[in-house]
């Protein structure tokens, strides 16, 4: 990457957690009348390993993802039952507009865990444009500090954007009934042993773990901290979006309202 003008939108956006794909498939979109500003994917990596010296070999290398070095155990489907006070509605009563991401406002959550189950996150991600909120807990896991974590998350959200809210059978939401009366989202939940009814958030809070990875305290994590890695996943481009962010896809929502 001999322009010094490409190879700064690439190690920029390196620093930020894209990966060469996001990188070579933005760039098209950024600069569509600039051919000279192209790079394929396996360029980057070569330019990263091969080319990139000491520190900064060092830098952008440890900005790349990796996966999982082993599968986590699945769940057994009757591992997790607890006992809600009001009744669960399934997802199998969520409206049909919710699965075709054609209508925003549905929403997908969970909580991301921190070191020894003793922190949490909470997440929260819109079907449709994938945008992301996340919301504070601390060493608080109850299902009252849940509630109101979502409550003052969604507090700000135009009434149009709040449809459903689907989740798994965790008795963290326990409080569902009083969170929808404060918010007019109605809450369904996914079928015990079924993560893959949830699959964007369950995407996304693998995404969260380049920022939260397993064994940290996210206790230490201010609201502010996590805004700001809410900004820098909502503007990563998505190639479930045509390369568009989900901050993009939500302006555009949002107007369109």
């Amino acid at each position: 990457m001999a322009d010094p003008t490409l190879r700064e939108y690439v190690q920029v956006r390196l620093r930020k957690k894209w990966s060469p794909q996001q990188i070579s498939n933005r760039l098209i979109k950024d600069f569509p009348a600039a051919p000279e500003m192209r790079v394929c994917p396996e360029t980057i990596y070569q330019a990263i390993y091969v080319h990139a010296k000491g520190e900064l070999r060092r830098e952008l290398g440890s900005q790349l993802r990796r996966g999982r070095t082993a599968r986590r155990p699945r769940r057994q489907p009757d591992a997790r039952r607890p006992r809600f006070v009001d009744p669960l509605t399934p997802i199998s009563q969520r409206p049909l507009d919710a699965t075709d991401r054609k209508v925003p406002g549905h929403w997908e959550g969970d909580l991301v865990i921190g070191a020894a189950g003793g922190s949490a996150v909470a997440t929260l991600v819109e079907r449709s444009s994938r945008y992301l909120l996340l919301g504070h807990l601390g060493r608080e896991r109850s299902a009252e500090a849940v509630r109101d974590s979502l409550i003052a998350t969604v507090s700000d959200m135009p009434a149009v954007m709040r449809r459903s809210l689907t989740w798994d059978q965790g008795a963290e939401m326990a409080e569902h009934r009083a969170f929808s009366i404060a918010t007019d989202f109605e809450v369904y939940f996914a079928d015990p042993g079924a993560p893959w009814q949830r699959g964007t958030n369950e995407n996304t809070n693998g995404l969260l773990r380049q920022y939260f990875p397993r064994g940290l305290d996210l206790s230490s994590k201010t609201i502010e901290d996590l805004q700001t890695v809410a900004t820098e996943l909502n503007d990563r481009p998505r190639k479930s979006l045509d390369w568009d962010t989900p901050a993009e896809r939500w302006t555009q929502l949002l107007c369109a309202t």
